[in-house]
């Protein structure tokens, strides 16, 4: 059973760089058609699919985010990290990792509509507060 694990500072100020590492355990991230993403949730709104690294390493980020968003990964720790730089107080949100044991095309992740149920396994969550 595969289990994800977000880890990370929870206070960030203005401008400066969100870092969010997931640790996963039970499976490898190399596994072929895996797909490792991070979403967020903003106070009071949906989910927001921020991009994922694949199995393979190739990236592929929601165009919302692409500009200032990198996900890259460690396979000798099984992790894979966010970063999003500039970030403001409306970057304030829950940040989750999760994966997808099957391949979506980026309209499956960019649907408004995107809910828990729409991936197979997914960490606790982080919050993470931009404030000076």
């Amino acid at each position: 059973q595969v289990q994800l694990q977000e880890s990370g500072p929870g206070l960030v100020k203005p401008s400066q760089t969100l870092s969010l590492t997931c640790t996963v355990s039970g499976g490898s991230i190399t596994t072929n058609y895996y797909y490792w993403s991070w979403i967020r949730q903003p106070p009071g709104k949906g989910l927001e699919w921020i991009g994922y690294i694949a199995y393979s390493g190739s990236t592929y980020y929601s165009p919302s985010f692409k500009s200032r968003t990198s996900i890259s990964r460690d396979t000798s720790k099984n992790q894979f990290t966010l970063q999003l730089s500039s970030v403001t107080p409306e970057d304030t949100a829950v940040y989750y990792c999760a994966v997808a044991f099957t391949y979506y095309s980026g309209s499956y992740y960019l649907d408004p509509d995107l809910d828990n149920n729409a991936l197979d396994a997914w960490g606790q969550g982080a919050l993470v507060t931009v404030s000076s």
